[in-house]
Protein backbone atom coordinates (compact mmCIF):
# COMPACT_ATOMS: atom_id res chain seq x y z
CA UNK A 1 0.00 0.00 0.00
CA UNK A 2 1.85 3.70 -0.91
CA UNK A 3 1.57 5.52 1.64
CA UNK A 4 0.38 9.54 1.90
CA UNK A 5 1.30 12.29 4.01
CA UNK A 6 0.64 15.08 5.32
CA UNK A 7 3.38 17.65 6.33
CA UNK A 8 3.79 20.48 9.26
CA UNK A 9 6.29 22.83 9.48
CA UNK A 10 6.79 23.20 13.58
CA UNK A 11 8.77 24.03 16.40
CA UNK A 12 6.76 22.23 19.23
CA UNK A 13 8.43 24.71 21.78
CA UNK A 14 6.94 22.75 23.56
CA UNK A 15 4.27 19.97 22.13
CA UNK A 16 0.49 20.94 23.16
CA UNK A 17 -3.10 20.51 23.07
CA UNK A 18 -3.32 22.53 19.96
CA UNK A 19 -0.72 20.56 18.35
CA UNK A 20 -2.22 17.29 18.80
CA UNK A 21 -5.84 18.61 18.04
CA UNK A 22 -4.24 19.81 14.69
CA UNK A 23 -2.49 16.62 13.66
CA UNK A 24 -6.07 14.98 14.62
CA UNK A 25 -7.89 17.50 12.18
CA UNK A 26 -5.00 17.60 9.23
CA UNK A 27 -5.46 14.14 8.89
CA UNK A 28 -9.14 13.96 9.41
CA UNK A 29 -9.39 16.81 6.40
CA UNK A 30 -6.62 15.03 4.02
CA UNK A 31 -6.86 11.12 4.81
CA UNK A 32 -3.65 11.25 5.06
CA UNK A 33 -1.68 8.00 6.24
CA UNK A 34 1.34 9.42 7.94
CA UNK A 35 2.02 12.92 9.46
CA UNK A 36 5.83 14.57 8.60
CA UNK A 37 6.38 17.45 10.47
CA UNK A 38 9.69 19.35 9.30
CA UNK A 39 10.80 20.86 12.89
CA UNK A 40 13.27 23.54 13.81
CA UNK A 41 16.09 22.27 15.82
CA UNK A 42 18.07 23.64 19.12
CA UNK A 43 17.17 26.90 17.96
CA UNK A 44 13.56 28.46 16.76
CA UNK A 45 12.90 31.07 14.03
CA UNK A 46 12.21 34.03 16.39
CA UNK A 47 15.91 33.27 17.40
CA UNK A 48 15.61 32.03 20.69
CA UNK A 49 16.77 28.61 22.17
CA UNK A 50 14.57 25.90 21.91
CA UNK A 51 12.96 25.56 25.81
CA UNK A 52 13.99 21.43 25.43
CA UNK A 53 16.71 19.87 23.20
CA UNK A 54 15.60 18.81 19.66
CA UNK A 55 15.64 15.06 21.07
CA UNK A 56 12.84 15.75 24.19
CA UNK A 57 10.74 17.88 21.51
CA UNK A 58 11.04 14.90 19.14
CA UNK A 59 9.75 12.17 21.69
CA UNK A 60 7.33 14.40 22.53
CA UNK A 61 5.92 14.73 19.19
CA UNK A 62 5.89 11.45 18.28
CA UNK A 63 3.78 10.64 21.96
CA UNK A 64 1.57 13.34 20.59
CA UNK A 65 0.56 11.72 16.82
CA UNK A 66 3.55 12.74 13.99
CA UNK A 67 5.14 9.90 12.50
CA UNK A 68 8.21 10.95 11.12
CA UNK A 69 10.56 13.84 11.96
CA UNK A 70 12.32 15.79 10.58
CA UNK A 71 14.74 18.43 11.52
CA UNK A 72 14.64 21.88 9.81
CA UNK A 73 18.54 23.10 9.17
CA UNK A 74 19.87 26.02 11.55
CA UNK A 75 20.27 27.99 7.98
CA UNK A 76 16.46 27.52 7.31
CA UNK A 77 15.27 28.09 10.82
CA UNK A 78 17.06 31.26 11.98
CA UNK A 79 15.61 33.42 8.99
CA UNK A 80 12.98 35.91 8.57
CA UNK A 81 9.43 34.03 8.00
CA UNK A 82 9.87 34.39 3.95
CA UNK A 83 13.06 32.79 4.13
CA UNK A 84 12.01 30.07 7.13
CA UNK A 85 8.94 29.08 5.20
CA UNK A 86 10.28 28.62 2.13
CA UNK A 87 13.04 26.39 3.76
CA UNK A 88 10.13 23.90 5.11
CA UNK A 89 7.99 23.80 1.84
CA UNK A 90 11.08 23.06 -0.17
CA UNK A 91 11.77 19.85 2.96
CA UNK A 92 8.15 19.17 2.79
CA UNK A 93 8.17 18.32 -0.94
CA UNK A 94 11.46 16.90 -0.96
CA UNK A 95 10.15 14.27 1.50
CA UNK A 96 7.07 13.52 -0.86
CA UNK A 97 4.35 15.06 0.71
CA UNK A 98 1.00 15.58 -0.58
CA UNK A 99 0.20 18.28 1.07
CA UNK A 100 0.91 21.15 3.97
CA UNK A 101 -1.22 21.58 7.01
CA UNK A 102 -1.10 24.77 9.24
CA UNK A 103 -2.85 26.58 11.55
CA UNK A 104 -3.98 30.05 10.65
CA UNK A 105 -6.00 32.85 12.80
CA UNK A 106 -8.38 33.50 9.17
CA UNK A 107 -7.97 30.38 6.99
CA UNK A 108 -10.14 31.63 4.37
CA UNK A 109 -7.79 34.40 3.30
CA UNK A 110 -7.34 34.76 -0.22
CA UNK A 111 -3.14 34.27 -0.58
CA UNK A 112 -4.28 34.05 -4.51
CA UNK A 113 -5.08 38.08 -4.33
CA UNK A 114 -2.41 38.59 -2.11
CA UNK A 115 0.65 36.93 -4.45
CA UNK A 116 -1.40 39.23 -7.96
CA UNK A 117 -0.10 42.70 -5.23
CA UNK A 118 3.46 41.43 -4.74
CA UNK A 119 5.24 44.88 -5.63
CA UNK A 120 7.85 44.47 -7.96
CA UNK A 121 10.13 47.55 -6.77
CA UNK A 122 13.35 46.19 -4.40
CA UNK A 123 12.83 49.83 -2.81
CA UNK A 124 9.02 49.93 -1.63
CA UNK A 125 10.52 48.50 1.59
CA UNK A 126 13.82 50.84 2.02
CA UNK A 127 12.65 53.53 4.74
CA UNK A 128 13.97 53.73 8.36
CA UNK A 129 11.24 54.82 9.84
CA UNK A 130 9.24 51.63 10.10
CA UNK A 131 10.47 48.00 9.55
CA UNK A 132 10.32 45.35 7.05
CA UNK A 133 7.39 44.00 8.12
CA UNK A 134 5.37 46.92 8.95
CA UNK A 135 5.64 48.36 5.30
CA UNK A 136 5.16 45.20 3.56
CA UNK A 137 1.63 44.34 5.67
CA UNK A 138 0.78 47.79 5.01
CA UNK A 139 1.62 48.14 1.26
CA UNK A 140 -0.42 44.55 0.82
CA UNK A 141 -3.43 45.94 2.51
CA UNK A 142 -3.30 49.14 0.25
CA UNK A 143 -3.56 47.22 -2.34
CA UNK A 144 -5.74 44.50 -1.30
CA UNK A 145 -7.55 45.57 1.62
CA UNK A 146 -6.40 41.93 3.68
CA UNK A 147 -4.85 43.22 6.83
CA UNK A 148 -2.08 40.46 7.01
CA UNK A 149 -1.20 41.02 10.49
CA UNK A 150 -1.12 37.80 12.75
CA UNK A 151 1.76 36.21 13.20
CA UNK A 152 0.11 32.66 11.90
CA UNK A 153 -1.43 34.47 8.97
CA UNK A 154 1.94 35.70 7.79
CA UNK A 155 3.52 32.61 7.70
CA UNK A 156 0.63 31.32 5.90
CA UNK A 157 0.65 33.76 3.24
CA UNK A 158 4.53 32.85 2.59
CA UNK A 159 3.40 29.03 2.56
CA UNK A 160 1.38 29.68 -0.27
CA UNK A 161 4.32 31.88 -1.80
CA UNK A 162 6.80 29.28 -1.70
CA UNK A 163 5.04 26.71 -2.85
CA UNK A 164 3.72 28.76 -5.86
CA UNK A 165 6.95 29.47 -6.62
CA UNK A 166 8.62 25.72 -6.11
CA UNK A 167 5.96 24.60 -8.71
CA UNK A 168 3.25 24.02 -6.53
CA UNK A 169 4.08 20.22 -5.21
CA UNK A 170 1.71 20.67 -1.92
CA UNK A 171 -1.87 20.90 -1.50
CA UNK A 172 -2.73 23.75 0.84
CA UNK A 173 -4.63 23.36 4.29
CA UNK A 174 -5.10 26.09 6.21
CA UNK A 175 -6.62 25.17 9.81
CA UNK A 176 -8.25 27.45 12.22
CA UNK A 177 -6.04 27.92 14.99
CA UNK A 178 -8.63 27.07 18.98
CA UNK A 179 -8.39 28.38 21.86
CA UNK A 180 -5.80 31.10 22.22
CA UNK A 181 -3.60 34.07 20.07
CA UNK A 182 -0.01 32.71 19.25
CA UNK A 183 0.93 35.69 21.50
CA UNK A 184 -0.56 34.77 24.45
CA UNK A 185 1.24 35.13 27.46
CA UNK A 186 -1.13 33.15 29.82
CA UNK A 187 -3.03 30.73 30.37
CA UNK A 188 -6.64 30.63 30.76
CA UNK A 189 -7.98 28.76 33.43
CA UNK A 190 -10.56 25.71 32.83
CA UNK A 191 -8.90 25.89 29.07
CA UNK A 192 -7.59 22.68 27.24
CA UNK A 193 -5.64 25.21 24.73
CA UNK A 194 -2.83 27.25 25.52
CA UNK A 195 -0.36 29.31 23.61
CA UNK A 196 3.31 28.00 23.27
CA UNK A 197 4.47 31.53 24.84
CA UNK A 198 2.28 30.81 27.60
CA UNK A 199 3.73 27.20 28.19
CA UNK A 200 7.43 28.53 27.92
CA UNK A 201 6.73 31.09 30.80
CA UNK A 202 4.75 28.76 33.23
CA UNK A 203 7.56 25.98 32.48
CA UNK A 204 10.36 28.04 33.11
CA UNK A 205 8.27 28.62 36.39
CA UNK A 206 7.90 25.10 37.15
CA UNK A 207 4.28 25.83 37.62
CA UNK A 208 2.76 22.33 36.50
CA UNK A 209 -0.60 22.40 37.48
CA UNK A 210 -1.33 25.58 34.98
CA UNK A 211 0.43 23.51 32.19
CA UNK A 212 -1.06 20.08 33.10
CA UNK A 213 -4.73 21.16 31.37
CA UNK A 214 -3.14 21.97 28.23
CA UNK A 215 -0.19 19.63 27.42
CA UNK A 216 -0.29 15.96 26.68
CA UNK A 217 0.60 14.08 29.95
CA UNK A 218 3.65 13.22 27.40
CA UNK A 219 4.80 16.77 27.69
CA UNK A 220 4.32 17.34 30.94
CA UNK A 221 6.63 14.29 31.49
CA UNK A 222 8.84 15.69 29.44
CA UNK A 223 8.96 19.10 30.59
CA UNK A 224 9.01 18.10 33.89
CA UNK A 225 12.46 16.06 33.14
CA UNK A 226 14.07 18.33 30.83
CA UNK A 227 17.03 21.18 31.46
CA UNK A 228 14.79 24.09 30.29
CA UNK A 229 16.81 26.59 28.75
CA UNK A 230 15.97 30.19 27.51
CA UNK A 231 18.07 33.45 26.35
CA UNK A 232 19.44 34.09 29.71
CA UNK A 233 21.34 31.18 29.82
CA UNK A 234 23.17 32.24 26.81
CA UNK A 235 23.91 35.80 28.18
CA UNK A 236 27.18 35.25 29.94
CA UNK A 237 28.63 33.84 26.61
CA UNK A 238 26.70 36.47 24.27
CA UNK A 239 28.16 39.29 26.26
CA UNK A 240 31.64 37.84 26.27
CA UNK A 241 31.36 37.69 22.81
CA UNK A 242 30.17 41.50 21.94
CA UNK A 243 32.57 43.07 24.32
CA UNK A 244 35.75 41.42 23.59
CA UNK A 245 35.03 41.24 19.89
CA UNK A 246 36.48 44.52 17.44
CA UNK A 247 33.38 45.53 15.70
CA UNK A 248 35.20 45.01 12.45
CA UNK A 249 35.30 41.26 13.44
CA UNK A 250 31.07 41.62 14.82
CA UNK A 251 30.08 42.87 10.81
CA UNK A 252 31.71 39.98 9.36
CA UNK A 253 28.70 37.93 10.72
CA UNK A 254 25.37 37.13 9.18
CA UNK A 255 22.95 40.24 8.85
CA UNK A 256 25.07 42.47 11.38
CA UNK A 257 24.65 45.34 8.64
CA UNK A 258 23.53 49.10 9.31
CA UNK A 259 26.45 49.81 11.88
CA UNK A 260 24.06 48.02 14.60
CA UNK A 261 27.35 46.61 15.38
CA UNK A 262 28.42 49.91 17.43
CA UNK A 263 24.58 49.96 19.47
CA UNK A 264 24.79 45.83 20.14
CA UNK A 265 28.38 46.12 21.47
CA UNK A 266 27.97 49.26 23.97
CA UNK A 267 24.54 47.94 25.39
CA UNK A 268 26.00 44.44 26.43
CA UNK A 269 28.92 47.08 28.15
CA UNK A 270 26.18 47.98 30.42
CA UNK A 271 23.39 44.99 30.52
CA UNK A 272 23.25 42.71 33.68
CA UNK A 273 20.98 40.59 31.37
CA UNK A 274 19.71 39.37 28.20
CA UNK A 275 16.50 40.62 28.70
CA UNK A 276 18.04 44.16 29.61
CA UNK A 277 20.07 43.97 26.76
CA UNK A 278 17.44 43.82 24.53
CA UNK A 279 15.37 46.77 26.04
CA UNK A 280 18.58 48.62 25.30
CA UNK A 281 19.13 47.75 21.65
CA UNK A 282 15.03 47.97 20.47
CA UNK A 283 14.79 50.96 18.13
CA UNK A 284 11.62 51.36 15.69
CA UNK A 285 13.97 49.97 13.08
CA UNK A 286 14.53 46.46 15.11
CA UNK A 287 12.00 44.83 16.11
CA UNK A 288 12.86 42.02 19.41
CA UNK A 289 12.40 39.30 16.97
CA UNK A 290 15.01 40.85 14.63
CA UNK A 291 17.14 41.09 17.27
CA UNK A 292 17.19 38.15 18.50
CA UNK A 293 17.91 36.23 15.34
CA UNK A 294 20.83 38.99 14.82
CA UNK A 295 22.31 37.94 18.71
CA UNK A 296 21.64 34.37 17.43
CA UNK A 297 24.29 34.80 14.64
CA UNK A 298 26.76 36.13 17.27
CA UNK A 299 26.62 33.83 19.89
CA UNK A 300 26.88 31.18 16.91
CA UNK A 301 29.51 33.52 14.71
CA UNK A 302 27.51 32.17 11.90
CA UNK A 303 28.70 33.75 8.30
CA UNK A 304 26.37 34.58 5.44
CA UNK A 305 27.91 31.87 3.83
CA UNK A 306 26.67 29.49 5.73
CA UNK A 307 23.12 30.48 5.83
CA UNK A 308 21.78 28.40 2.56
CA UNK A 309 18.37 28.98 2.83
CA UNK A 310 17.22 25.65 0.95
CA UNK A 311 17.69 22.17 2.15
CA UNK A 312 20.67 20.32 1.41
CA UNK A 313 20.15 17.40 3.35
CA UNK A 314 17.10 15.83 5.53
CA UNK A 315 18.05 15.09 8.87
CA UNK A 316 15.87 12.32 10.55
CA UNK A 317 15.10 13.07 14.10
CA UNK A 318 12.30 10.11 14.65
CA UNK A 319 9.73 8.24 13.30
CA UNK A 320 7.06 5.74 14.54
CA UNK A 321 6.29 2.65 13.23
CA UNK A 322 4.39 4.03 10.33
CA UNK A 323 7.15 6.98 9.71
CA UNK A 324 10.03 3.90 9.16
CA UNK A 325 7.30 2.50 6.93
CA UNK A 326 7.27 5.82 4.90
CA UNK A 327 10.99 6.50 4.96
CA UNK A 328 11.72 3.36 3.50
CA UNK A 329 8.77 3.77 0.67
CA UNK A 330 10.66 6.83 -0.08
CA UNK A 331 13.95 6.91 0.36
CA UNK A 332 14.92 5.74 -2.99
CA UNK A 333 13.11 8.69 -4.45
CA UNK A 334 14.72 11.52 -2.34
CA UNK A 335 17.13 14.16 -4.23
CA UNK A 336 18.61 14.94 -0.68
CA UNK A 337 20.77 12.60 1.76
CA UNK A 338 18.98 11.01 4.37
CA UNK A 339 20.55 11.55 7.37
CA UNK A 340 20.09 9.42 10.11
CA UNK A 341 23.30 9.14 12.26
CA UNK A 342 25.67 11.76 12.13
CA UNK A 343 29.18 10.81 11.50
CA UNK A 344 32.07 13.10 11.84
CA UNK A 345 32.37 13.93 7.98
CA UNK A 346 28.76 14.89 7.83
CA UNK A 347 28.69 16.96 11.17
CA UNK A 348 32.78 18.72 9.78
CA UNK A 349 30.82 19.14 6.14
CA UNK A 350 27.07 20.04 5.43
CA UNK A 351 26.06 19.54 9.33
CA UNK A 352 28.80 21.84 10.81
CA UNK A 353 26.71 24.88 11.50
CA UNK A 354 23.54 22.30 13.14
CA UNK A 355 26.64 20.78 15.26
CA UNK A 356 27.70 24.52 16.23
CA UNK A 357 24.37 25.01 17.69
CA UNK A 358 23.85 22.12 19.31
CA UNK A 359 27.38 22.36 20.96
CA UNK A 360 26.24 25.44 21.96
CA UNK A 361 23.35 24.34 24.11
CA UNK A 362 25.41 21.21 25.38
CA UNK A 363 27.72 23.62 27.05
CA UNK A 364 24.84 25.01 29.22
CA UNK A 365 22.93 21.75 29.57
CA UNK A 366 25.91 19.39 29.03
CA UNK A 367 23.78 16.72 26.82
CA UNK A 368 25.38 15.46 23.78
CA UNK A 369 23.29 16.94 20.59
CA UNK A 370 24.74 15.35 17.49
CA UNK A 371 27.66 13.30 17.26
CA UNK A 372 26.41 9.28 16.97
CA UNK A 373 22.81 10.23 18.40
CA UNK A 374 20.74 8.00 16.62
CA UNK A 375 16.84 8.52 15.42
CA UNK A 376 13.91 8.38 18.47
CA UNK A 377 11.80 4.99 17.95
CA UNK A 378 8.72 5.19 19.18
CA UNK A 379 6.11 2.61 18.49
CA UNK A 380 2.40 3.30 17.49
CA UNK A 381 0.88 1.53 20.47
CA UNK A 382 2.11 3.96 22.48
CA UNK A 383 1.02 7.39 20.73
CA UNK A 384 -1.26 9.75 22.62
CA UNK A 385 -4.66 8.29 22.80
CA UNK A 386 -6.61 10.61 24.99
CA UNK A 387 -9.22 12.51 23.65
CA UNK A 388 -9.37 16.00 23.10
CA UNK A 389 -12.20 18.52 23.64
Amino acid sequence: MTLHAVGIIAEYNPFHNGHADQIRRAKATTGADVVVAAMSGNWVQRGEPALMDKWERTQAALAGGVDLVVELPSAIVIQPANLFAAGGVATLGALGCDWLAFGTEHPDMDYDRLMANLPTDPMTFKRYDQTYAQLFQGYLKDQTGIALEDPNDILGFFYALANRQQGQSLRLVPLSRRGSQHGDQTIAVASAFASATAIRSAALEHDWGAITPVVPASTLAALQAAQLTDWEDFWPALQYQLVSGHVADLRQHYQITEGIEYRLQRAALGSASFAAFMQAVKTKRYTYTRLQRQATYLLGQIKPAEMVANPQYLRVLGYSDRGQAYLHQIKKQVSLPLISRADREWLNGAGALDNRMGAIRTLITGVPQDYGRIPVKIADSDRLSRKLP
